[in-house]
């Protein structure tokens, strides 16, 4: 059977266009279908991250608890302040969209919810990168004593968050849409 309508066919099982549903290709969802999706795919996301911020912050808070702690200089002294200070801090912000989704659950809120929360956890990703950035170089200055070299592998190691995190996510968009031919 044609499936492609012709003037002597009837047209009923050809689906109209429902303006309640949305969605790109492929997709046929309710403005709460996509939103609902998109909230659970925010959380598998942001588990990873969680995960990781949560595991180098243990870390970290053990650290003082070392007898090599109390030989540091004041520069690195200063720097694992610093960075434990960044690791609550993201630890907090990768944590808070689930603070965000148990006061505003119920109140038909999730597309805002959902803005909010990509924006934390966009910042939570930016502060996990500071913070593993300045955890590598103290854990690289006190092993191999040479600042210029820590810092050195430090930026190198932060470059590549940015063009993994970032530059190569925005290259993939900017060559979808110039593809479907948007400026």
């Amino acid at each position: 059977m044609n499936s492609t309508p012709t003037p002597d066919t009837p047209d009923s099982d050809i689906p109209t266009p429902d303006p309640d549903r949305r969605g790109g290709p492929g997709r046929d969802e309710t403005a709460q279908e996509q939103a609902d999706r998109r909230w659970n795919e925010m959380l598998q996301e942001v588990r990873v991250a969680q995960t990781g911020a949560q595991v180098l912050f243990g870390f970290l808070l053990s650290v003082a608890f070392t007898p090599r702690f109390a030989s540091l200089d004041d520069f690195d002294a200063h720097l694992y302040v610093a960075t434990v200070v960044l690791g609550a801090c993201a630890t907090g912000t990768l944590i808070a969209p689930v603070s965000f989704h148990r006061f505003l659950a119920g109140h038909g809120l999730k597309p805002a919810l959902i803005r909010i929360a990509s924006r934390m956890v966009s910042l939570g990703l930016t502060l996990l990168a500071a913070t593993i950035g300045c955890a590598l170089l103290l854990l690289l200055r006190t092993a191999t004593g040479d600042p210029a070299l820590s810092g050195a592998l430090t930026a190198v190691v932060l470059a590549w968050f940015t063009a993994s995190w970032l530059l190569l996510p925005q290259a993939v968009l900017y060559r979808a849409e110039r593809g479907r031919g948007r400026p």
